[in-house]
This record gives C-alpha cells, sequence and structure tokens, in this order.
C-alpha cells in the first residue's frame, strides 16, 4: 500500500501542464473511441501497452477476458458493455486474451480450481474453448494447447459478444466494429484474429480495418484441423 500512495505523490508531481488541462476538460465527461475487454491479469495494461490518454479507453477487466452470453448471466461486464455501446457511442470493443493466462490453465486443468467454487462457475463461459480444442485438436497439449485455447477462448467469446442485442443492433447499422486479440507477454506482440482467414496473425491496419465477418462466413472459413497442421 505504501507503494501505491509513493507512486500516486509522484504521479501528481509529475503530472504536466497539458495534462492536467486534459484531467479538467474529463471531470465533465468521457468519449471514449474503443472499450477493451481483457483479463483480471496484472501483467496486462493496456494504457500502457497503447500509449493511451486518459479517455481513451473504456476497459474492463475480469478473469479470463469473459462476456457471457446475453439472457444466460446478468453481470457487470454485459452492463458495462451495454452502457458502452449505447451511452458512449463506441466505435470498436475488442477481446484481448494473452499468453500464460490462469484462467486458460484452469480450463486444461480443472483439478486446479478445486476450492474455487466462484472462479470454477464463471469459467463455464469459456467451456466452448475447451470443447472445440478437445474435438478438434485432442493431441496437443502443454504450452501449444494452452495457445489454441486461449484463441478459442477469444473466438468464443467474439460470438457471445454477438448475442448483445446493443452490440448486434450497433453492428448491424455499421456503428460498431469488435474485434479479438492475443497478447504475448514476453514477446510483447499482439495477434489478431482474421475473420476471413480464420486464424490469428500478427496485429496490423488490414485486420483491424477489415470488414467484419458474419458468424457462417467465420466458421466456414476457418481451418479444418488437417490444414491447421
Amino acid at each position: 500500500m505504501e507503494r501505491l500512495i509513493k507512486g500516486f505523490d509522484q504521479f501528481r508531481r509529475d503530472m504536466t501542464d497539458e495534462q492536467r488541462q486534459l484531467f479538467a476538460r474529463l471531470a465533465s465527461g468521457q468519449t471514449p473511441h474503443t472499450m477493451f475487454i481483457t483479463c483480471a491479469d496484472s501483467r496486462v495494461m493496456p494504457e500502457l501497452m497503447f500509449s493511451a490518454q486518459p479517455g481513451e479507453l473504456f476497459v474492463y477487466r475480469n478473469v479470463g477476458n469473459i462476456v457471457p452470453p446475453y439472457a444466460q448471466h446478468v453481470s457487470g461486464v454485459v452492463a458495462a458493455i451495454e452502457y458502452a455501446v449505447t451511452a458512449l457511442k463506441v466505435q470498436h470493443i475488442v477481446i484481448c486474451g494473452h499468453s500464460d493466462c490462469g484462467a486458460m490453465k484452469a480450463l486444461q486443468n480443472p483439478a486446479a480450481l478445486k476450492g474455487k467454487p466462484s472462479v470454477e462457475q464463471w469459467l463455464k463461459h469459456a467451456d466452448v474453448a475447451r470443447y472445440v480444442v478437445a474435438e478438434n485438436r485432442p493431441t496437443i497439449h502443454g504450452e501449444e494447447g494452452l495457445r489454441y485455447l486461449t484463441e478459442e477462448n477469444v473466438v468464443g467469446q467474439l460470438e457471445h459478444l454477438r448475442t448483445l442485442p446493443a452490440v448486434a443492433a450497433a453492428m448491424a447499422n455499421g456503428s460498431l466494429r469488435i474485434h479479438g486479440w492475443i497478447y504475448d507477454i514476453a514477446k510483447t506482440e499482439i495477434t489478431a484474429f482474421d475473420p476471413l482467414e480464420g486464424r490469428f496473425r500478427p496485429l496490423g491496419a488490414d485486420i483491424a480495418l477489415a470488414p467484419d465477418a458474419t458468424p457462417h462466413a467465420r466458421f466456414a472459413a476457418r481451418p479444418t484441423v488437417a490444414s491447421a497442421a
């Protein structure tokens, strides 16, 4: 706690006049362009990663960067998404998973959830990822299996995101785009899901600005087990 207090004192001392003016403007409201849904993991820091200024990102964090399907679970993340889309009018929503994710490790090893009933229940919203990997890559385990599981979880949460009425309506009128990313902590690299190719590849404007594929087109485009090898 002492470290936090000292850090805040330093933050105030080092603040420039320009930053003080920015906070003064933000005191009357916010207009973020992007909602960023990511894991609660302390190693993932969106504002630092994207050199973002206060007021640019509407960040929501939870265990496993999960978005429950509409009407299945009333949660803070669903309420936050609805608010971001209908009130703040964000133009983009990013669901960002990350390497070495404890939630995904727990999906690999359910025994690790013993004594954590709330976490276990919450991670049922990520069961789709475990099922997809088990059915399509049953022989892949360890780090490679964790990577596939992390990717499938992001793709699954994008599908859940589409079930929210506010999101579906905004996507239909072209005012909202959704994106699935994976952040590699050690390499400080991001891969993005390309819905046209059905795979994750290095983040670039060609992916981030590409048209959103429909759910049917995305699944049809995804590689089969044989072609994914």
